[in-house]
């Protein structure tokens, strides 16, 4: 499995948590091991989530809510798992969430009058399909994207899903949606120069204005 890890100690405890996507609460089940809880959906025996408790006798996280833990911690994570006496093997997810996009193809979707399926390429190596509901979307934008397992400000995880029966996997953003009206706060999403490189995280955009 593929996760992401968070931490609040505030307002959670000291608990991290990893998850790996949503699913119907009904279908939840809980199965605790020394300070290890794993939830699963017992439809599918797939693990959507780890709880270990009391991390901060192993290490604390740095940050607060959507946390990147480093290679040390990563093995340690991996071994609390194992020693609370379960045989599952987790990733934790690492990778930039906010990157720019291009959208190399925007078509009207067939079932909406103001929802577009695009095609937008976010590395040399991968295309995400998103279905987006701005009116100033269209073929040929550089744009920032939210890519599936991205945290919002809001707190809100982009995981793929379906609009209106169309598979979608990402977000293209706003600067409203990123909490970036200081540098623009124009309806619909944001428009970004041309020069901007496909894959450039949104940190080193922030940095250029």
């Amino acid at each position: 499995m593929k996760s992401l890890a968070f931490y609040n100690r505030e307002g959670i405890g000291d608990v991290l948590l990893l998850t790996n996507g949503v699913t119907d609460e009904d279908h939840l089940i809980h199965d605790s091991k020394a300070n290890v809880t794993v939830i699963l959906d017992r439809t599918n025996d797939q693990v959507m989530g780890i709880n270990i408790h009391n991390i901060s006798n192993h290490f604390t996280p740095t940050g607060q809510g959507h946390v990147r833990l480093n290679e040390e911690e990563r093995c340690l994570v991996k071994n609390i798992i194992k020693d609370a006496g379960f045989d599952i093997e987790i990733e934790i997810d690492q990778e930039e969430k906010f990157v720019v996009g291009y959208v190399e193809e925007c078509i009207p979707h067939e079932d909406s009058d103001h929802l577009n399926i695009t095609q937008t390429r976010v590395s040399d190596q991968e295309i995400l399909q998103i279905v987006c509901g701005a009116a100033n979307i269209t073929q040929g934008q550089k744009v920032l994207v939210a890519k599936p397992g991205a945290v919002m400000p809001s707190g809100a995880i982009i995981w793929p899903g379906e609009l209106r029966g169309v598979p979608s996997r990402g977000m293209i953003c706003s600067t409203r949606e990123l909490g970036l009206e200081d540098i623009q706060n124009d309806p619909g999403i944001w428009e970004l120069p041309n020069h901007f490189e496909v894959g450039t995280s949104l940190a080193e955009v922030i940095q250029s204005y």
